[in-house]
């Protein structure tokens, strides 16, 4: 099998991209609610252990303690929305806020490597995952999908954008 034989789906993209829109309200949702979150205490105690764990990120908890981290991964989070939210509107937002988007999960998918309790011994260990460390953290491969699904998106639109604006298309050097 191929690349393109696991790339090839029966969907076909044609006409309007409107549905991108689905994703990139779903992804303001869940930033808006998960960085609000971050400024809670239930929730920094939660994520403390999968910071700790992380060779990425467990620097944060020893340089800000477990609260201050959970802010600083809070206050990213709400720009990433705030990036998301500009996007409807400005390409170039759109772009950063998708990748601020992707590379979010792709870091918190890296804790199904390095945070303990992720494999369930008592079903036999991996590819069994526990519910409360495991299946948290394996949302975020549709989470990723749905990011980089809009990012390539935006980079689209971005480029189509900057494209019009060198060729002097009217309306568009506003």
């Amino acid at each position: 099998m191929t690349i393109s034989t696991f790339s090839s789906i029966a969907e076909k993209t044609t006409g309007s991209r409107r549905p991108l829109s689905l994703l990139r309200w779903a992804l303001v949702i869940v930033f808006l609610w998960f960085g609000a979150m971050k400024f809670t205490a239930y929730e920094a105690l939660g994520n403390a252990p999968l910071i700790d764990h992380s060779p990425i990120m467990g620097w944060m908890n020893v340089l800000f303690g477990v609260r201050g981290a959970s802010r600083v991964i809070g206050t990213i989070e709400l720009a990433t929305a705030a990036a998301l939210i500009a996007g409807a509107f400005i390409p170039v937002a759109s772009v950063i806020g998708a990748g601020m988007s992707a590379i979010t999960f792709l870091i918190t998918l890296t804790f199904f490597l390095t945070t303990p309790g992720v494999a369930e011994a008592a079903a036999g260990g991996f590819p069994a995952i526990s519910a409360p460390v495991g299946q948290f953290l394996l949302k975020d491969v549709v989470l990723l999908a749905a990011s980089v699904n809009l990012l390539l998106a935006s980079l689209r639109a971005a480029s189509h954008q900057t494209a019009m604006k060198s060729n002097n298309v009217p309306g568009m050097n506003q």
